[in-house]
């Protein structure tokens, strides 16, 4: 249905009216501040107010609320996020009229072929971390990057940062393919899993995915991979890249000495067998040290001091919905994570029973239907590593229950969990069960975080 037969970099120009549907997103927003620091004159919609929408229109952006082919203007091209389908007014309305329609990821990889370094962190889980870390590290080297991460970062206030130096970080999903529309002058590939099924055909489909990823990247660039993911070194094999690879637990280019892992890790960043770094984290986890070694092993080829990576990861403290503390309820500490792949929640509910509460109590809520029924058998027996399960209803995303499945499935096959139909009789249950020395996680990519945020506000 989309009629953009010239590339989008022949519109991204000064004076060209660009019209943004769905700008109060979470890349679009950042989106709509590059363009606007180009030259271009911005514009958009979004379906709601919010402090994002009234940020922009504080920068002179004009921001309609609602979709309506009205809103386009006299625009010269129009940008969407993936959310918004070619059934919205505005995009039937500017095809109708000619006027050329491009995806976000179109948008940003033309945008990143201005920057002299473009640092892509793709992998089926622990982007968002990785990518954070790269932009503390960078941070501290004082090389005024331009960010785009997947969440909220503190030490930005927000999930996105628009910098005056010649390097743009960007978190990089693989859903859609989105990531093929970018320019890596470094790809990250943190771990390659089964996900994303209702799009992806199976794991090997994904893996030649991400191997185009890793070609996108020129002879003078780098790809870094995880030697710790069978499906991440698969999908750099064969690859005519310089890749340097990072590990815990196999030979890799990059690796750990004198680790311990008691409370938060702390080890020694080896390189090619010499030492790069000293880390200490304020993050838990066998994984985030792995993650930690991805995003010192991007600041290394790209020329960042061994300094400002101690730096950078020891400022660390985690992302939003990251294992985020929320508050507490009745003695028990409440905690939020974004973990909704199995791998995740096993790194997550692992690191988790290590950190001496009495009990652990997870609210999980499942994130679509395909994801669900896809790996079935692996949540109930990750979901079993808690003391108390307590399962929200599906979260169905971008998705209609053709499958005719349901929680109350997942909790059948989990003893001693709890179904609950809808967030407010989660947090009732999570309220019942609070005791002191207790750690409650809210998981899920979805809304779940609300009831833990309605418990400790006793609402």
């Amino acid at each position: 249905m989309m009629n953009n037969p010239h590339p989008i970099s022949e519109y991204l120009l000064p004076g060209k009216r660009v019209h943004l549907v769905g700008i109060g997103g979470v890349s679009m927003c950042p989106l709509a501040e590059v363009l606007r620091g180009k030259g271009l004159l911005v514009q958009g919609s979004d379906m709601t107010e919010s402090a994002t929408v009234q940020h922009l229109r504080s920068l002179g952006i004009p921001v309609a609320v609602g979709h309506n082919a009205e809103n386009l203007g006299d625009c010269d091209l129009v940008i969407r996020t993936a959310a918004v389908h070619d059934s919205n007014p505005e995009i039937a309305g500017a095809v109708a009229r000619g006027i050329p329609v491009y995806e976000r990821a179109q948008a940003w990889g033309a945008i990143m072929r201005h920057y002299r370094n473009a640092l892509c962190v793709a992998g089926t889980h622990g982007k968002t971390t990785t990518t954070s870390m790269c932009t503390h590290i960078f941070m501290a080297a004082q090389a005024d990057p331009t960010v785009m991460i997947g969440g909220t970062l503190p030490l930005l206030h927000s999930g996105y940062r628009v910098g005056g130096g010649d390097t743009i970080i960007l978190e990089s999903c693989e859903y859609c393919n989105s990531f093929l529309s970018f320019f890596p002058t470094v790809a990250v590939i943190l771990n390659v899993e089964a996900d994303h099924l209702d799009f992806f055909k199976d794991l090997n489909d994904i893996e030649h995915s991400f191997h185009r990823f890793a070609e996108l990247v020129p002879e003078s660039g780098h790809v870094i991979v995880n030697a710790d993911n069978e499906g991440a070194m698969i999908s750099v094999s064969g690859l005519e890249r310089p890749i340097l690879t990072f590990g815990v637990d196999h030979q890799a280019d990059c690796t750990v000495a004198n680790l311990r892992e008691e409370g938060a890790p702390s080890f020694d960043v080896l390189i090619h067998g010499k030492k790069y770094a000293h880390v200490e984290l304020k993050v838990f986890g066998r994984h985030n040290v792995s993650n930690a070694l991805a995003a010192a092993s991007a600041a290394y080829v790209m020329g960042i001091p061994g300094k400002a990576v101690e730096e950078g990861l020891g400022s660390f403290t985690g992302a939003g919905r990251r294992f985020e503390y929320k508050g507490s309820f009745n003695g028990a500490q409440v905690y939020d994570d974004y973990a909704h792949h199995p791998d995740e929640l096993h790194a997550l509910l692992s690191t988790a029973k290590g950190l001496g509460y009495k009990r652990l109590i997870v609210a999980f809520q499942p994130h679509t239907y395909t994801r669900t029924a896809s790996f079935f058998n692996e949540f109930v027996t990750e979901l079993k590593l808690a003391d108390v399960a307590v399962l929200a209803e599906i979260y169905a995303a971008r998705e209609q229950n053709t499958l005719g499945i349901s929680s109350s499935d997942l909790c059948r096959n989990i003893p001693g969990s709890v179904y609950c139909s809808t967030l407010d009789k989660v947090t009732a249950r999570l309220r019942e069960l609070a005791q002191p020395g207790d750690l409650i996680l809210t998981v899920g990519a979805g809304d779940i975080y609300r009831a833990g945020e309605k418990l400790i506000k006793g609402e």
